[in-house]
């Protein structure tokens, strides 16, 4: 850890959980350290740990109370935290194909007339953006992405959808964000992809993983359905960028 950064903070969650908080707002400087720890703790395993869950800005680590306590297991946290490095290794890249707007994006037209561009902007910028997978969390393959594009920035929408389809592609606030399943959003929809970035019975059940890079490319709704018909086979129609 560098010197001038800030020790994390420990924060208890009942009687089996630590949160390891390093910072308050969402950074990818956080998001690599959280990231840099929880390899930590796999690398280095602590008696006791039971789980290790990241997310943006900390690092929740579950713990069985029995065999091991709260002072002791976050004195360990904290010393692998002044230790632990972000990976230097290349990271994995993908790009994702979107058949942005009409039925597959209901927001982009209105996401185009609140920022004052058009919906081609929209596509372009959003297209041209590139992403880090900072967490995988509320529905299985759900990827937060940093790196959106800050003219696209946007608060949520006032009255979240109680259902938006599987593969949608949206923004909301300073995040950019893939859905795999169908579920509750109240974010932005640009479009869809037909990647599964959760798929339980294909080998990897998950696509991606916090630390990959991601960019978009936008394909017509005809190489939607024939890449949709592909994914429901289990192939997976994201394509691995080499370094």
């Amino acid at each position: 850890m560098n010197a001038s950064s800030p020790q994390p903070r420990l924060l208890p969650n009942g009687d089996s959980a630590i949160t390891v908080e390093f910072s308050r707002q969402i950074d990818d400087a956080a998001n690599q350290r959280v990231l840099a720890l929880d390899r930590a703790v796999r690398e280095t395993p602590i008696d006791g740990v039971t789980e290790t869950i990241p997310t943006y800005r900390s690092l929740l680590v579950h713990y069985d109370p029995c065999a091991i306590d709260f002072d002791t297991l976050g004195a360990g946290l904290l010393a692998l935290a002044q230790t632990a490095r972000p990976q230097k290794a290349e990271s994995r890249r993908w790009r994702i194909p979107v058949a942005y707007g009409g039925e597959n994006g209901a927001d982009l037209e209105e996401v185009a007339k609140a920022l004052g561009i058009t919906p081609d902007d929209v596509i372009a910028r959003h297209a041209g953006g590139q992403y880090r997978v900072a967490m995988i969390g509320f529905t299985p393959g759900w990827s937060y992405l940093s790196g959106l594009d800050r003219s696209l920035h946007m608060p949520r929408r006032h009255s979240p959808r109680v259902f938006t389809p599987a593969g949608t592609i949206s923004i909301g606030g300073v995040q950019a964000g893939i859905q795999c399943l169908a579920a509750p959003s109240g974010w932005h929809l640009l479009g869809r992809t037909p990647v599964r970035t959760y798929q339980q019975h294909r080998e990897p059940i998950f696509l991606l993983e916090p630390g990959d890079h991601v960019s978009f490319f936008a394909i017509d709704a005809g190489t939607f359905a024939e890449q949709e018909r592909a994914a429901e086979r289990g192939e997976i129609v994201a394509e691995r960028v080499n370094a």
